[in-house]
């Protein structure tokens, strides 16, 4: 079984260390000493079914909350810190957005909280929209958007201010097949300039699109490796053979 190697000391490559990192929630052990290292400039997958810690993994990486035992660094500082913050671009599971505001409301509110303004925002709301294709409905209220729509808008206040570092939890749910494709290819994109993308996903395919990977159940991590490798170790065909192999079940 492929596990985790960390260390002490981080690397000047690395993004995210976590050590040991342990959460619970009353009796219920939601994270149990969990260790791996994201490098910068790579996709990093959790991949996971619902309730394995994927969320409580990434709030504890973006300082929403506190880890009980362990430790969280980030670019190189102990999370949570509050100057760290501008530098990351969250995407969480539920959509955190203005309803009766519109799309492009939305998106200038959230990124005057990062200092953009004037013609640099309005050609940066122009590019985000384009990417997520929203660009004919940047002036609906949010709250006649669909699911899709709502998931693609809180990608778009995600990129914003160019984070170097874009941590998403399970971006595509509810995104229709042609434009999930879209959305990995601009992450594609994204990693190549340098960007460290930490992505949540209970999508088999979607795991074998990322760098590297942790296979997360209960709260441990069961594999980590590149795609390839964890394939190959578990001698398995598929991303989702190699889940089961390695204890995950049926995802």
């Amino acid at each position: 079984m492929n596990l985790p190697e960390h260390s002490s000391v981080a690397s000047s490559y690395d993004c995210v260390v976590a050590v040991d990192v342990s959460r619970q929630f009353g009796k219920k052990k939601v994270l149990d000493e969990i260790s791996l290292t994201v490098k910068r400039g790579e996709i990093f997958g959790l991949l996971g079914p619902s309730g394995s810690g994927k969320t409580t993994l990434v709030r504890l990486v973006t300082g929403l909350d506190i880890p009980d035992g362990g430790s969280i660094t980030l670019l190189g500082e102990p999370m949570p810190k509050l100057n760290v913050l501008s530098r990351i671009g969250y995407m969480a599971q539920s959509d955190a957005l203005y309803g009766e505001l519109t799309a492009q409301e939305n998106l200038e509110f959230f990124s005057t909280l990062y200092g953009l303004r004037g013609n640099s925002l309005k050609k940066r709301i122009q590019e985000v929209a384009e990417l997520v294709k929203l660009s004919d409905d940047l002036k609906k209220p949010v709250q006649q958007y669909s699911g899709g729509m709502k998931r693609r808008l809180s990608l778009a206040v995600a990129l914003m201010h160019e984070p170097e570092v874009l941590v998403l939890d399970e971006p595509t749910v509810g995104i229709d097949p042609v434009l999930r494709k879209s959305v990995w290819n601009e992450l594609d994109n994204l990693r190549r300039g340098g960007v460290t993308i930490l992505v949540t996903t209970h999508v088999m395919d979607e795991a074998d699109k990322c760098d590297r990977l942790a296979m997360l159940r209960d709260g441990k991590v069961i594999a980590l490796g590149t795609p390839e490798q964890l394939k190959a170790d578990s001698h398995s065909a598929t991303m989702e053979d190699a889940f089961i192999t390695y204890g995950g079940g049926v995802a």
